[in-house]
């Protein structure tokens, strides 16, 4: 019998699917607010390790996952989300453009 470290936040349902494939999953539920919000930190950081290695648009997805499961954790809903994803969009634009600000030279009277 073998054993695997990790000491990560997984899916809700990866236990689970660990049981099912006849091995024993050791788990632990987070309560305290700040460590459950450190472990999604340190699992977005992970999630876009992955997508910058490889470039999966299933990285940005589980990314997208734990940006949800964040703002949540926070006390907003996603929908406050996208709405403030929206306004800021309206006043500032999007990314779509390819845009990149190499310097700003100042607009004096000289």
């Amino acid at each position: 019998m073998y054993t695997i470290k990790y000491d990560k936040l997984v899916r809700d349902l990866i236990p689970d699917i660990i049981a099912e494939a006849g091995k024993k999953p050791v788990t632990r539920i987070l309560s305290d607010k700040k460590e459950y919000l450190n472990y999604l930190n340190t699992k977005l950081a992970e999630e876009f390790t992955e997508y910058r290695e490889n470039g999966d648009i299933e990285e940005l997805a589980d990314m997208l996952e734990v940006i949800y499961a964040l703002v949540l954790a926070k006390g907003f809903s996603i929908e406050e989300l996208e709405e403030l994803r929206l306004k800021k969009r309206a006043e500032r634009g999007g990314f779509e453009k390819g845009i990149v600000l190499l310097k700003v030279q100042g607009g004096g009277n000289n």
